[in-house]
């Protein structure tokens, strides 16, 4: 899990040092990149085309593999969100969320419910089971859109 920025300065060599990874210059600039990005979810061309601007010299394929690694590690969280794209975001300890993607323009946006949480968990245990992780991710067209 990466430590989250409001808990002060976050010192990127110590996430990779706590998830077993040596601490390279793709990883750091991956990392980075998550951290600072004002968007969540990035999926690996979209890190890929924020370094070519940043004049890094990565491969796309150097970028697979630190997200992968990322992953592996529980720095990142994997979703598959529409079109089989995946995308990543930082594993920051934050609450259970589902994902709302706009089928129009591919956005991701983010919601919690608590009310659909406990539901969730009394389906679950209904069926003679303990809920220990979920993933909901719904598609929606912008109301604005229809008209």
């Amino acid at each position: 899990m990466v430590a989250k920025k409001e808990e002060g300065v976050v010192d990127p060599h110590q996430d990779l040092r706590n998830s077993g990874l040596k601490i390279t210059l793709p990883r750091l600039k991956v990392l980075d990149i998550f951290r600072n990005s004002e968007q969540r979810h990035l999926a690996a061309e979209d890190v890929y085309r924020i370094l070519i601007t940043e004049h890094s010299e990565f491969g796309l394929a150097t970028v697979y593999r630190v997200l992968a690694q990322f992953e592996q590690t529980g720095l990142l969280k994997k979703s598959q969100l529409g079109n089989n794209k995946a995308v990543y975001e930082l594993n920051d300890g934050e609450e259970h969320h589902g994902h709302l993607v706009s089928t129009s323009t591919g956005e991701v946006r983010e919601f919690y419910d608590l009310g659909i949480e406990d539901r969730l968990k009394k389906i679950v245990r209904d069926l003679g089971y303990e809920l220990t992780d979920y993933d909901i991710t719904a598609y929606g067209t912008p109301l604005a859109d229809k008209g």
